[in-house]
């Protein structure tokens, strides 16, 4: 509980100042530092040939998006394909397998970094620092990209009043410039923090080294392994960078259960505050960067209590439930850091994209599983990094819809109304999860051929539905003795990856553009007031409505039977 609240307690106390120093970020006026930072983003848009003050429509912003993720999906590729042939490579890893390699790819582009591969073994020193960590830095600061774009929107975008002035309603809406809202947080917010943690994390003992490991003999040397070389690298700065970027690909297979990845107490606490660090600015962010200091406490406290409710129902499954005294629930869990930190971990690391983990969340107690799938499906308690308040922007305007259909108003947001065709593209977003999800999980579960599932029953259905989740909220997460290292699970969760992602992100986005060019109606006493604690409990049970209860048939036939088994025994 110590751990429980410090973390909480520090995330809010340090999130208040970076958010604000992030609004400044992205608003892109005068700041400290512009003579530094400007000396290093002058050559960077020259060479991309683009001016940062020049706006961009939705339609412009989306194609830069996708244009970048196509370009460094193809490199990226490409490398992890070579590997064996490149230089830093001491540790002789071969290349990948096209399938692996295109997952791979796939997963770190999209900021979810689910692993198929065990890095310390398959991955070169060069593919780790280039293909992996390089994605680990820029992708997280493209989906805080987009959503900055889409707050743009909601309020008009750039210049919205004189275009309101002018009666220019057909006008295209400026955005903002899609390179300059990636480059300037990069530089000016991501790198920084992720130094200091990377020298926080040395501190502790892991390493960060470019020479290869040694070389140590077995302490039973009756046993056939006469030595067994100890896999090291440059672990701290990935580390740094998986855990602030909402990231979550660990440099070695088991992750932060590895002491080499995560040695002490104060490096497992480290770790547990960087994974929510972020997020929890970016919903201070949205005060300062908006103008809606109310819309912003909406926000926060929303995400707050659920992430409250969800930490809390975790570690009371895991710690003090009806399973909690089997024995067995404590396989797959570091006894050095114990059931609590271990729930604690998998609670954030669900709450946000990050996806990674410092006990086997295959072990975890079933109803601490259903915690964490329904943080996945929710994907909007802190969300990645811009992703979780683009699908958070998801669920209040269905919440917006739906309470101005029970009030019998045209529904509104901030004076602008949501109409048929912004309904329709929402639909989209809300149909989409669960064809996905729902019909690649009874797929392969009815091919036994290509299921690669480690138990029998009940836990066999956690463990697929788990995978195609957690690839769907690009968090990165397993229930691992899943044989998921086939092309079957690596070309499937590789299309749910990308289903999960881009579609979240451009749609929000296109919707914000549709209405900036509505006329903004002034508010009066009629108009529904979403910043208030009533609309937040209405928003809560809208996301419980809306993801909870449309997958209850697969919950209740994998985590919950689960745990009704372990507890009949």
């Amino acid at each position: 509980m110590v751990l429980f609240l410090l973390v909480f307690a520090l995330a809010i106390a340090l999130g208040w100042p970076l958010g604000h120093y992030l609004a400044a970020v992205m608003r892109g006026g005068p700041m400290r530092g512009d003579g530094l930072f400007r000396w290093l983003e002058r050559p960077l848009y020259a060479l991309l040939g683009t001016d940062p003050e020049r706006g961009m429509d939705w339609r412009a912003y989306a194609g830069a998006f996708l244009l970048s993720n196509a370009v460094l999906g193809a490199v990226v590729w490409v490398i992890l394909m070579t590997q064996a042939w490149l230089p830093l490579n001491p540790d002789a890893a071969p290349n990948m397998s096209w399938d692996l390699a295109l997952h791979t790819m796939v997963s770190f582009l999209t900021n979810t970094n689910q692993q198929h591969y065990a890095g310390q073994a398959q991955l070169s020193y060069l593919a780790q620092a280039t293909a992996i960590v390089a994605l680990q830095v820029v992708t997280p600061m493209m989906g805080l990209a987009l959503v900055a774009a889409t707050l743009r929107g909601l309020f008009g975008g750039r210049h919205a009043d004189a275009r309101q002035a002018e009666g220019a309603q057909d006008a295209p809406v400026d955005l903002g410039n899609y390179w300059a809202d990636v480059i300037r947080p990069t530089l000016r917010f991501m790198l920084p923090l992720c130094l200091v943690g990377s020298v926080l994390l040395t501190s502790q003992g892991v390493p960060a080294t470019l020479a290869a490991g040694p070389v140590a003999a077995p302490v039973d040397a009756t046993v056939a392994m006469k030595e067994q070389k100890i896999p090291l690298g440059p672990v701290a700065p990935m580390v740094a960078v998986k855990q602030l970027g909402t990231n979550g690909g660990g440099w070695y297979g088991p992750n932060s259960a590895m002491p080499l990845e995560n040695p002490t107490p104060l490096s497992n606490g480290l770790q547990t505050l960087a994974i929510v660090l972020i997020p929890v600015a970016v919903a201070f962010m949205v005060g300062p960067f908006t103008g809606r200091r109310k819309f912003a406490a909406l926000v926060f406290g929303t995400m707050l209590t659920m992430s409250l409710l969800s930490a809390g129902l975790a570690l009371w499954s895991e710690a003090h439930s009806a399973t909690a005294q089997d024995i067995a629930l404590m396989e797959g869990k570091e006894v050095r850091i114990g059931a609590d930190a271990s729930a604690l971990w998998a609670a954030v690391t669900t709450q946000t994209s990050n996806g990674s983990v410092n006990s086997m969340h295959d072990s975890l107690a079933p109803l601490t599983g259903l915690v964490a799938i329904a943080n996945m499906l929710i994907n909007a308690i802190w969300g990645g990094i811009g992703c979780g308040l683009q699908q958070f922007i998801v669920y209040l305007l269905l919440g917006v819809f739906l309470a101005g259909l029970m009030t019998g108003r045209t529904p509104e947001l901030f004076g602008r109304k949501i109409e048929a065709p912004e309904v329709k593209l929402l639909a989209v977003l809300v149909l989409l999860q669960p064809l996905v999800l729902l019909g690649l999980t009874a797929f392969t579960l009815a091919v036994p051929a290509i299921t690669g599932n480690s138990n029998p029953g009940f836990h066999a259905i956690s463990q697929v539905f788990y995978e195609y989740a957690s690839a769907f909220a690009n968090n990165g997460s397993g229930f691992e003795g899943l044989g998921d290292g086939t092309v079957w699970w690596n070309v499937s969760c590789a299309a749910v990856l990308a289903l999960g992602r881009y579609p979240a992100l451009i749609v929000p986005l296109a919707i914000a553009a549709r209405l900036a060019r509505k006329r903004q109606a002034p508010e009066n006493a009629g108009t529904l007031q979403i910043e208030t604690p009533t609309f937040a409990l209405a928003l809560i049970a809208v996301i419980a409505i809306l993801t909870l209860l449309q997958f209850m048939p697969v919950l209740v036939l994998g985590p919950v039977a689960d745990h009704l088994s372990l507890v009949a025994r």
